[in-house]
């Protein structure tokens, strides 16, 4: 008999593709939703991946995905609002939603990503919306498990990537003094992590942060970075009132590179909380930036 696949909803983002092949390496059946689903670059022949066309904000949609599905995870992600998406229709509303169908269907396995420092209380309308998506998803589906990662790195990322880029430049301006305190995760040691939970469980934990070996001021890991680019930059301290004032600017463009959220996450550390499941509940040994970076990001010959 055909085992029932788990349904990586955001299947194509860049967590939801490292989830998606984990499963796969692993033997799984995974079927990919999204709103334009498409088979990864690295799929082989043989592997069990199917595909569905769904969108969070549809109901029909998300429940055709999650016909005959064993497990479900939730990997959509939403940072910058649209007049197509806000973060309440994706994050709450979409999230709330997917809960409430995979009961109806029967599947009582389902992972729910956030982020780390979700509080309904945020001055961030983001960080608002992810945590009144875990209680949503917790009202319809009490033994759902939440997972929130720090920020996540690794090959084609965004925040590597973003950082590298900033290196060309002849200074680079730091977030207040660039104190910040990060616990950059490899996206695919959450991935792992992720695939293992929905399967049966191995503990009775519900709530899961990870974070990487190292906990890095904002400051150490640019220098760490330059160091590994072969390039030598001054970082120049800029406050947050001033970041806020080129977020209000930036705002008006489209595919705004900075946004108000952006800045205010950048105000609060980013690390995990000891108190909750980690990587060590699950017998995975994260992979530090550290010694990540070279498989990451290419080193040219300096400048």
């Amino acid at each position: 008999m055909r085992e029932a696949p788990v349904v990586v909803f955001g299947g194509t983002g860049f967590l939801g593709d490292a989830v998606v092949r984990e499963l796969v390496e692993t033997g799984r059946a995974v079927r990919i939703a999204a709103r334009r689903p498409a088979l990864p670059a690295w799929a082989e022949e043989g592997d069990v991946i199917e595909l569905a066309t769904a969108d969070l904000r549809d109901e029909a949609s998300v429940s055709e995905a999650l016909a005959g599905a064993g497990a479900v995870v939730n990997a959509v992600s939403l940072y910058v609002e649209t007049r197509e998406a806000s973060f309440e229709a994706i994050h709450v509303d979409g999230a709330g939603r997917l809960a409430r169908l995979a009961r109806a269907a029967g599947i009582a396995r389902l992972v729910q990503v956030s982020g780390i420092g979700a509080t309904p209380d945020s001055p961030s309308a983001y960080v608002r919306a992810r945590a009144r998506g875990e209680e949503a998803v917790l009202d319809a589906l009490p033994k759902a498990i939440i997972v929130r990662p720090s920020v996540l790195f690794g090959l084609d990322d965004a925040f590597l990537s973003g950082l590298a880029g900033l290196t060309r430049l002849p200074l680079i301006p730091l977030f207040g003094r660039g104190a910040t305190r990060l616990q950059p995760v490899h996206v695919n040691d959450v991935a792992r992590a992720i695939a293992q939970l929905t399967g049966r469980p191995a503990t009775p934990r519900r709530l899961f942060e990870f974070g990487g070996p190292e906990v890095l001021r904002y400051r150490e890991i640019l220098e760490l970075l330059l160091a590994h680019l072969n390039r030598s930059r001054p970082l120049v301290p800029l406050p947050f009132l001033a970041w806020r004032f080129v977020a209000a600017l930036a705002s008006r463009l489209p595919g705004p590179p900075l946004t108000r959220d952006q800045v205010i996450l950048m105000q609060v550390d980013n690390v995990a909380d000891a108190e909750v499941g980690d990587f060590a509940v699950l017998g995975i040994l994260p992979h530090s930036l550290r010694e990540s970076l070279p498989s990451c990001l290419p080193a040219p010959a300096g400048d």
